[in-house]
């Protein structure tokens, strides 16, 4: 079979222009010479496999987006799973180029393997540390079985983010403001407004029709608040066929996915995904900028951020994270490889656990997990105001972060020394299932391995892991 001469050109200038990159600073980017890339970009050379892989690697996002067909899109897919730590060796450029153009249905069977062995690695670690825990045994209990559901859905649900990204749409640009939100809650669902502090964050009573809400909060807090009422009535079908179909065992964790979905359907309509998504890429994932372009509060722009996995607009592949004063993690999504600890707190050297002690300044951390992926981390520690003297403000920090393939995507990575082997951190997901035998932070010993002990040597922890 001849192989498939592969023009890009527009794709090439389409490249260059959102990122601003002059054909000589692109040419080297890729380690041709200018008068190469002027060829490509003219249609005068097809693309080469090598050229190709530079291209997915150094601009991930764009070449997987920009007009990409089939077979463009079944190697992006195979060139990812070739470059599991899974495989010591994988298989270069031009051999995965042929494999994709000359065995197509093998080829897409490897990548849903693939997907298969992950998904099956993901649910065994959640096995282990459920055997691993403490007090953890029987079923799970509500919230474990709504956080696990939101995490096998990859934390997007396509026809409730478009539904309430069109309702985004229609009531404000970028983002819908409260009294956009508060005129159609009065109009369109003749729900009356209250603001008092005396009925906690928010109280809607179905039968009067009436919404209070706690004057006392944040804007951004109170303006979410709307919104989460808002996609409760408007939206509510949408979101009764998602809990229906998720086929969970309770009353109660049916009842918290609801409420979930509600506050997931918030988040889209205050920030629309392609608006959002759009405005992100522009500002490098700038936090800050897009809280303050969107009107939302710094953790709601994080955690929207995770959500961008929308099958033919994706965006950065995100962790998200909340860990509060306790190390306790109490929102966690992961889009990458990094996958959270399902019981007890996270990694002691990751740097989430600073920022909760240093609130409103940004940490940043190179870390690298055992398998040996690297990422890029965004930390901050945020104090939410009670409204209240007899009321204890809530401290807790988010964290975001992608893998180091993603960086030039994301503010945050400047200044990080990307390649050096010794500046990142080396964390775990959790010490119950931490391979590393040499953590001097280790709390406990990995829950599958042997410890010896010996009364007559000392480190930093009593035994040593076998």
């Amino acid at each position: 079979m001849t192989p498939r001469r592969l023009f890009a050109g527009t794709r090439l200038r389409a490249i260059r222009a959102e990122h601003r990159l002059k054909q000589a600073e692109l040419a080297a980017r890729l380690a041709i010479s200018t008068s190469y890339l002027s060829q490509l970009e003219n249609d005068d050379r097809p693309l080469t496999p090598a050229l190709i892989e530079r291209l997915s690697r150094a601009f991930p996002l764009d070449w997987r987006e920009i007009g990409a067909g089939d077979a463009e899109t079944r190697l992006a897919a195979l060139r990812e799973a070739n470059a599991d730590p899974l495989f010591a060796e994988p298989m270069d450029a031009a051999q995965l180029a042929r494999f994709a153009e000359q065995q197509p249905a093998l080829a897409e069977r490897f990548i849903a393997l693939h997907e298969a062995y992950r998904r099956s690695g993901q649910r065994l670690q959640m096995v282990d540390e459920a055997l691993a825990a403490e007090g953890t045994s029987g079923p799970r209990l509500p919230w474990e079985e709504v956080r696990d559901w939101f995490h096998l859905a990859g934390n997007y649900v396509d026809s409730l983010d478009r539904a309430a990204e069109a309702m985004g749409e229609r009531l404000g640009t970028p983002s819908p403001d409260t009294t956009a939100i508060e005129g159609y809650l009065k109009g369109a669902l003749s729900v009356s407004l209250i603001y008092s502090g005396q009925a906690g964050l928010r109280s809607y009573d179905a039968q009067m029709g009436h919404l209070t809400i706690d004057p006392g909060q944040p804007s951004e807090t109170r303006r979410f608040q709307l919104a989460h009422q808002l996609a409760a009535l408007a939206l509510k079908d949408e979101i009764a066929a998602v809990v229906e179909s998720a086929e969970l065992r309770s009353t109660a964790s049916r009842q918290l996915l609801f409420v979930g979905l509600c506050n997931y359907a918030a988040g889209a309509l205050l920030m629309p995904y392609r608006r959002f998504r759009s405005a992100a890429r522009a500002v490098r994932h700038d936090i800050d900028r897009l809280a303050q372009q969107f009107g939302v509060s710094f953790e709601q722009a994080c955690h929207r951020l995770s959500t961008l996995q929308r099958e033919d607009a994706r965006g950065v592949p995100f962790f998200f994270c909340r860990v509060d004063m306790a190390g306790n993690i109490t929102k966690r999504h992961s889009a990458t490889r990094l996958q959270f600890a399902r019981f007890g707190g996270a990694c002691p050297l990751w740097i989430v656990h600073e920022a909760v002690a240093i609130p409103d300044r940004i940490l940043v951390q190179l870390a690298e997990t055992p398998d040996g992926v690297r990422y890029v981390s965004m930390a901050k520690g945020l104090v939410k105001p009670s409204g209240s003297y007899d009321r204890a403000p809530r401290r807790y920090a988010v964290a975001l972060g992608c893998e180091a393939e993603h960086a030039s995507e994301f503010i945050y990575a400047d200044g990080l020394d990307l390649r050096s082997t010794s500046a990142a951190a080396r964390i775990g997901i959790s010490c119950r299932i931490c391979p590393r035998a040499d953590c001097d932070q280790r709390a406990f010993p990995p829950s599958d391995r042997a410890i010896s002990v010996d009364p007559d040597q000392r480190g930093v922890v009593p035994y040593r892991v076998g």
